[in-house]
């Protein structure tokens, strides 16, 4: 079995039905991050990425299933979630811990 990391940029993203009921709003999260994805990729190595969405958004802030607050809060944290990933590197590369001689 062949465990080298892919040249290239695999994106998956997983969100639950629990947290995004609707289709519509699961679909446009999706798109976020694909779309999020895309503007980064100067700065990310390239590997496997796995999105996934843990807790739900407030229904009562975004009422619409597509709204844009939802489009533009997804944007802004889809941003600082590729951005800190950005910084910290390529995890395929050795790096010493620090103090390590």
């Amino acid at each position: 079995m062949d465990n080298s990391s892919p040249d290239g940029y695999w994106l998956g993203s997983v969100i639950p039905k629990r947290h995004a009921r609707r289709a519509v709003t699961r679909n446009l999260l999706r798109r976020q991050i694909r779309a999020v994805m895309a503007g980064q990729l100067a700065r990310l190595p390239p590997g496997l990425w796995l999105v996934r969405l843990r807790t739900p958004f407030d229904r009562t802030q975004f009422v619409s299933a597509a709204s844009d607050a939802l489009c533009e809060a997804a944007r802004d944290e889809l941003q600082q979630l590729f951005s800190r990933a950005a910084q910290a590197g390529d995890p395929r590369e050795p790096h010493l811990a620090r103090g390590a001689v």
